[in-house]
């Protein structure tokens, strides 16, 4: 008896809990629309949002109406809401007071925040909630407030810590998009400037902005930027370099074909040249397309100068370029196969050096090449006071220590210091790492082949730049194929007067970028 009276106990209560919330237990169709009733649509939202326990609501009456704030908790600047949104409402003017039948216009007038817009379904409702932004319910509207209050935490501008210059701007991209928006707003004051919003990821739903300018960029070009981007389909994109690997030509290559910066300068200086850059919510690091190999070689410092120090400074990068990618692998090619090409007292010396050495050059020059590559990134995972003294004093200690047990030779600390320098000439972080890569190539081709294998490796390094492309430009362009109007701006940097064209490979239907009065002989 007891049993049945229990279990008659229970059913009343579950039929209790049923007739409160008619709609529990049953699925939230997302596209459903507002019903006006405003319990009904509250819980429906709170469904959507179950699990989520920063989010929360406010509720409260103005004239003969009951409203609902909803909003995630820490996303939204308490203060704005309650002097944009609350206190407007409590405090209406007399002629709305008297009504009965207030419409959504009426009351977004009401409203003091910058930007609201109106919807009418529960998924628009949640995804601005999830977005950090503020919803307005109010009883007997089928139609919601979508207001913009959101404030959180963010990184002041600083200056770019991955390309630093000497001469130029000093303000670097952060993680918030509508900052990185503004700062390249303030260098183009120009209606041709636009900027297209879309959003990429099912779960994060990461706004990213296409930023081209209208009448320089190629409508075809934008079009394959916006074409490629809508077909990445993944769950979250945490920064700019997961759409990098989406949108590349040649994902397989060792070459950069996206340029990613965090300076607005080096962005605005490209979208002037008619490419299309790419910015993404929660990174840093802006993309531009398409680009070239003599472009990832250029630092934006090239133009704040005089041109002809500029000039002098790329001839030595390009220099180094070569010395970084082959000297190691010349060492190696020279004393196992080629020792005649060294002069007789030069020869001497290296052989004296390498007598108590027990491994082969190849061997020797893969150890110093490797412990090199472990304190680089040592350097950088250590805190950053520690970092860079950790680095320079393990490699002189380490240097000294192998020098004198006679584990490598002198010559080959001094081939690797110098091959080490000559990697940090580069601009561009990602063409560093294509050519670390590629050194180890070479220094096996050199242990096996001698010169021949030298030569071999930078052949087939030559034929892969002739063939790549980036959004189909060539990689090589203006050098191969060869175009003189274009090669102002490559091996060296013409005054300004001078570069009166846009590079025709990206700027074909607007090439005129300087005035006739401008020009000097």
């Amino acid at each position: 008896m007891k049993m049945l009276k229990w279990m008659k106990l229970l059913n009343s209560t579950q039929q209790a809990i049923s007739k409160k919330s008619p709609n529990q237990g049953t699925n939230i169709n997302p596209n459903d629309l507002l019903t006006g009733m405003i319990e009904e649509d509250f819980y429906k939202i709170k469904r959507q949002m179950e699990g989520a326990s920063d989010f929360s609501y406010r509720k409260f009456k103005f004239n003969t109406y009951t409203a609902i704030i909803l909003y995630l908790d820490g996303l939204v600047d308490m203060k704005r809401m309650e002097s944009n949104i609350i206190d407007p409402l409590l405090n209406q003017s007399k002629d709305l007071l008297q009504k009965d039948d207030l419409t959504i216009n009426e009351i977004e007038d009401e409203i003091s925040s910058g930007k609201v817009k109106i919807a009418n379904t529960i998924q628009q409702i949640t995804d601005h909630v999830l977005a950090g932004g503020t919803v307005l319910l109010i009883n007997s509207l089928t139609q919601s407030l979508l207001i913009s209050e959101q404030s959180w935490e963010k990184r002041s501008v600083e200056e770019p810590a991955s390309e630093a210059v000497v001469l130029g701007p000093r303000e670097g991209f952060t993680e918030n998009i509508r900052t990185n928006t503004s700062m390249i707003r303030r260098r183009i004051k120009s209606s041709n400037l636009k900027l297209e919003s879309m959003k990429i990821g099912k779960l994060s739903k990461t706004e990213v902005v296409i930023t081209y300018i209208e009448g320089i960029a190629e409508s075809s070009l934008v079009e394959e930027v916006r074409t490629r981007l809508k077909r990445i389909d993944i769950d979250a994109i945490e920064d700019s370099g997961y759409i990098l690997e989406f949108i590349e030509d040649k994902p397989y290559s060792v070459f950069p074909q996206v340029l990613q910066t965090e300076r607005p300068d080096r962005v605005v200086g490209n979208l002037l040249e008619g490419r299309v850059s790419i910015i993404v919510e929660n990174s840093p690091f802006a993309l531009v397309v398409p680009v070239t190999f003599f472009q990832m070689m250029n630092s934006p410092e090239d133009y704040y100068g005089r041109f002809i120090m500029a000039t002098f400074i790329r001839m030595i990068r390009y220099l180094f370029l070569h010395i970084a990618l082959l000297f190691p692998s010349i060492y190696i090619a020279v004393t196992t196969f080629h020792q005649e090409l060294l002069p007789t007292n030069l020869l001497f010396s290296v052989a004296a050096s390498r007598e108590k050495v027990p491994f082969p050059a190849i061997v020797e020059a893969l150890l110093m090449e490797i412990t090199f590559e472990a304190l680089r990134e040592a350097g950088l995972r250590l805190p950053r006071p520690i970092g860079s003294t950790v680095s320079i004093v393990g490699a002189l200690v380490i240097g000294q220590a192998a020098v004198e047990a006679g584990i490598v030779s002198a010559p080959l600390v001094i081939v690797v210091s110098i091959t080490g320098i000559a990697s940090f000439m580069f601009p561009s972080y990602s063409m560093t790492g294509a050519i670390r890569l590629l050194r180890f190539i070479m220094m096996f081709l050199a242990a096996f082949l001698g010169f021949y294998g030298i030569l071999l490796g930078v052949f087939f390094i030559l034929v892969h730049l002739v063939q790549l492309r980036s959004f189909g430009v060539p990689y090589l362009a203006p050098l191969a194929p060869f175009n003189f109007n274009n090669m102002k701006d490559i091996l060296i940097r013409a005054p300004w007067w001078k570069m009166n064209e846009r590079p025709e490979q990206v700027g074909k239907s607007n090439l005129k970028r300087l005035g006739s009065q401008n020009r000097k002989n």
